[in-house]
């Protein structure tokens, strides 16, 4: 369905939403878990927005189904930046939002010890990232804001699962002294 939708079948995108709904929702759930008490946006909303984003994407040839969820979890960390950096802007600072980097299913160590990062902040230690390492801040988004496993991103990038796992343990380990500094 993904590669008709890529070739233009409308029809496929009408057949895909149904399919995975579902996943989307609880890939919006695992953003929304993060987010600070009292929060206005719903993962229903959160879905919706991604999707629509989604259906606009007139360039993109989609790969698998892996492809597909890393980036329709791109799509979502943007939203959700776009509203941190917006009440953040409108709170000067206030009381922004704990995000845990140690929360990725299997991942055991602890990219954060003694203090956790903001989501603003670790969207800009991502961004900086990506100027030295594309590779890793690719790894670190499809893994913790997409949620695929390591084999998932070895597939979505094009690299082993060795690669992906050294990727990641390197990324953590640069975005843990980036997010140390602030």
């Amino acid at each position: 369905m993904l590669i008709n939708w890529s070739n233009g079948d409308q029809s496929a995108l009408d057949q895909l939403l149904p399919l995975v709904y579902n996943e989307l929702r609880q890939v919006a759930d695992r953003y929304l878990r993060r987010e600070r008490p009292g929060h206005t946006l719903q993962a229903t909303a959160l879905v919706h927005e991604a999707w629509l984003r989604l259906v606009d994407q007139r360039s993109v040839t989609w790969q698998s189904r892996a492809h597909f969820f890393g980036v329709a979890a791109n799509l979502m960390r943007q939203i959700l930046i776009q509203s941190a950096r917006a009440r953040h802007a409108e709170k000067r600072g206030g009381d922004d939002q704990k995000l845990y980097l140690d929360e990725v299913g299997e991942l055991s160590d602890k990219l954060v010890t003694a203090q956790q990062p903001d989501l603003i902040a670790l969207d800009d230690a991502l961004n900086d990232l990506a100027t030295v390492a594309p590779q890793q801040s690719r790894v670190v988004e499809l893994r913790f804001f997409g949620g695929l496993s390591i084999e998932e991103t070895a597939e979505v990038l094009g690299i082993s699962p060795a690669t992906v796992k050294r990727e990641w343990n390197m990324a953590k380990a640069w975005l843990h002294r980036e997010i140390s500094k602030q």
